[in-house]
């Protein structure tokens, strides 16, 4: 049986956006980074308004996993951690006047990163050892081999080593 053809799907370009907010895929990922951006903008204007503004580059804030109620604050020194703490009843109702209701805000300082970092050795810089005998061990060599007999096999190692390891 001959079934007729099919015709070609139409393909169209889509527009990139329309990919980031289909809801199966990137526009979950969308509407976090848009929820994060606004949370940012609301707590600085909450800082702002408590005369803390300068502190707001400096704070990496995000809901608690689990509860959409209670605000994770991440700062990076322990002195604007305790700024913080001291405001936290003022931001948590400016917050509320911004349109952002939560119930507690949990203050946290972010590790330091390490000062220092580990570096893979040059290949210059590996140990290479000396590559023959200094004059005294050369010369104790040499009075061994005077010392030992003509036919013996020790003289002809000592011989061999004598040669392989000369300057």
């Amino acid at each position: 049986m001959n079934f007729p053809h099919k015709p070609p799907p139409k393909r169209t370009a889509h527009d990139w956006k329309d990919y980031l907010q289909e809801s199966d895929g990137l526009g979950g990922i969308l509407a976090k980074t848009e929820n994060l951006a606004k949370l940012k903008t609301t707590l600085h204007l909450a800082l702002v308004a408590l005369e803390q503004g300068h502190l707001s580059p400096k704070i990496d804030a995000g809901w608690r996993s689990g509860a959409q109620d209670e605000l994770f604050l991440l700062v990076g020194s322990a002195s604007i951690g305790a700024r913080l703490q001291q405001i936290l009843p003022s931001l948590i109702n400016e917050l509320a006047k911004n349109g952002l209701y939560c119930k507690a805000i949990k203050v946290r300082v972010k590790p330091a990163p390490p000062a220092w970092e580990i570096k893979p050795r040059d290949e210059a810089k590996k140990y290479v050892g000396p590559k023959g005998f200094n004059e005294v061990a050369k010369k104790s060599w040499q009075e061994l081999l005077e010392k030992l007999a003509p036919d013996s096999g020790l003289r002809k190692a000592v011989e061999r080593l004598l040669q392989n390891k000369s300057k």
